[in-house]
């Protein structure tokens, strides 16, 4: 049977450059026959059929002088929102496949100090919801240091040696083999939460770097949900497809 590239095969089926192609399947946004293309370079037969997922755009959930929350979709980089919203900067970030509720300040404020500030002395809520894969029946808190590399791209480790990082995990529902559950962190080590339920095998649904390659979940089922810092405190709804049941 013949094949091509897959990245090749999708910039014809869609009339857009080769390079395009590759940003999209790198994004994870792409799909052919209900399976995730997760390299560009992947053989695939010439028959084969694309899906590409919808990039949706940041909402603003509040705004004033002193700060701007957003509601980040999935597969949008963080830093690229201090483009989008100028005169804004980035207060902490989330993973690119990570949805949920981000903090911009204006740079070099009071305010962004105390923020900056409060972030450093772990004073900051952050509660996470996910999806992980098999049953968690009972909540567990995890302290597990963890390691960074960053060659190319980011990937961390549990590490003896690693920087402190604290997980706490609570099962909300079990629907078949998979737990909904909310993470509530006070570190914020990159990858954290991904790393810390793949240590305990229960990797979060379409986490295709710390679980299953072969995971064929349409995005990676974890969502910032409330964070509150100050005297703000901001939430993000649950996506549709975490409503599960």
């Amino acid at each position: 049977m013949p094949t091509d590239k897959a990245y090749k095969l999708l910039a014809k089926a869609k009339c857009i450059s080769h390079n395009l192609a590759k940003s999209l399947i790198d994004k994870g946004l792409v799909s052919s026959n209900g399976k995730k293309i997760t390299i560009a370079r992947l053989e695939l037969p010439l028959s084969a059929n694309f899906e590409v997922a919808e990039i949706k755009k940041p909402k603003v959930i509040f705004e004033d002088k002193q700060i701007l929350a957003l509601d980040k979709p999935p597969f949008i980089e963080s830093y690229d929102l201090s483009d989008m919203f100028e005169g804004w900067s980035l207060l902490h970030r989330l993973d690119k496949q990570t949805s949920g509720v981000i903090l911009l300040i204006q740079e070099n404020s009071p305010f962004h100090l105390k923020a900056k500030e409060a972030f450093k002395k772990q004073a900051v809520y952050k509660e996470y919801i996910c999806l992980l894969h098999g049953i968690l029946a009972d909540s567990i808190t995890i302290n597990k240091p963890i390691s960074t590399i960053k060659k190319g791209f980011a990937k961390s480790r549990i590490d003896k040696n690693g920087l402190s990082a604290h997980t706490q995990l609570t099962p909300l529902s079990i629907v078949g083999k998979k737990t909904q559950a909310q993470a509530i962190i006070t570190t914020g080590r990159t990858h954290q939460i991904r790393v810390h339920c793949q240590s305990i095998n229960h990797p979060i649904v379409g986490d295709t770097l710390y679980g299953n390659t072969n995971d064929n979940a349409k995005r990676l089922m974890l969502h910032a949900h409330k964070i509150r810092l100050l005297d703000y405190e901001f939430v993000s709804l649950l996506p549709q497809e975490f409503h599960i049941g």
